[in-house]
């Protein structure tokens, strides 16, 4: 066991002798600031018609939520059904890295080795500084930083197992009472079994998995392709995301620090230059994280991008845009996320009174 393993092991042993008194105290991450309840507040009829519009003219299976980080009404298509997130669910990964943090039982300096058997398999750049040296010396906060800025699979999954593994991020996703959203056990388990496929270290090397992944049966595979899509492991629903996204906004998981530290890495992401971001207006700020699944023949499982919309005058809005399964264009769902901001934008530009929060 590691050294911030070991801490983290120690933390939740702590944790559990004091829960008697827990709930008393004040926790980390509690809010100074409550918007008006959402039971005050009513979605703008015009932003929920033009949202079921982009919905019904998607040539696949889209889900879509859009919320009011202030005034809390949501307006959704098909948002309660269960998308893949692929790399979407690294966010869960950095909340219970900073849950961890709060409650003293890591620190974001400390420091950690990646090591060949660490890697992973499909987008990794952290693979390129591990094979220059053996091994690459880091710490918690970089990892987190690749994992949600450049989507760096053995990055997120070096995290992960750092504060306690798979299992510790299920529990922060039930505990915070995030609903409808699920993590599976890291990125090679996930990949591996949508592929078909058992992970073996030996994935990791070169183009290793992609032949293993070619050498099965097409009937095998689109087998393994289907359960996915019909039941995806790491599935979660676009309305539960957008909930998360609020609360987080709000100060409602995390301590003050662990907040603004999350919300400005994600404003800094690299991936999805034209997902979401690509409907910005001046002024107008994204912080988010993409998630692009496998692709068999023409269908691609799982291109998502979500994130917090945050207006010229400080009011914001989570927004979730998640594909279960098209064959669709590039262009054509970039543009469809675009256009989701854009209406998000155009209501709040066109709104008045205190009913919507603009």
């Amino acid at each position: 066991m590691t050294s911030v393993a070991r801490r983290f092991a120690l933390g939740l042993v702590a944790a559990t002798l004091s829960h008697s008194g827990a709930t008393a105290a004040a926790q980390p991450g509690t809010p100074q600031y409550r918007p008006p309840a959402p039971s005050r507040a009513t979605a703008p009829a015009s932003l929920r018609e033009r949202i079921n519009e982009l919905g019904r003219g998607f040539n696949g299976r889209v889900g879509i939520a859009v919320q009011s980080v202030d005034y809390g009404w949501t307006v959704g298509w098909k948002a309660d059904e269960y998308y893949p997130q692929q790399s979407v669910s690294k966010l869960w990964v950095s909340i219970t890295a900073l849950d961890a943090v709060d409650k003293g039982r890591v620190s974001l300096n400390d420091r950690v080795t990646v090591s060949g058997s660490d890697l992973t398999l499909f987008h990794q750049p952290i693979a390129a500084l591990v094979r220059k040296n053996g091994a690459y010396t880091t710490t918690l906060n970089d990892l987190m930083f690749k994992a949600i800025t450049t989507s760096d699979n053995t990055a997120n999954d070096k995290l992960m197992r750092s504060v306690g593994g798979a299992e510790v991020v299920r529990d922060v996703i039930g505990t915070k009472g995030l609903g409808k959203i699920r993590f599976y056990n890291g990125e090679r388990a996930l990949q591996s079994k949508i592929a078909g496929l058992i992970w073996t270290p030996s994935y990791s090397i070169g183009n290793a998995f992609y032949q293993a992944r070619d050498a099965l049966p097409y009937t095998v595979r689109k087998a393994a392709f289907d359960r996915y899509v019909s039941d995806p492991y790491d599935g979660a629903a676009p309305s539960a995301i957008a909930n998360a996204l609020a609360a987080l906004k709000r100060g409602e998981l995390l301590s003050p620090a662990s907040t603004q530290r999350l919300l400005y890495i994600m404003s800094n992401t690299h991936t999805g230059p034209n997902r979401l971001k690509g409907g910005l207006q001046p002024g107008w700020t994204l912080s988010h994280k993409t998630g692009t699944g496998q692709i068999l023949g023409p269908w691609q499982a799982g291109y998502n991008d979500i994130g917090i919309l945050t207006a010229p005058d400080g009011r914001s809005y989570s927004v979730v845009v998640m594909i279960k399964l098209t064959s669709t264009p590039l262009a054509t769902r970039m543009t469809l996320m675009n256009n989701v901001v854009r209406a998000v934008i155009a209501q709040h530009e066109a709104s008045r009174g205190p009913t919507y929060a603009n």
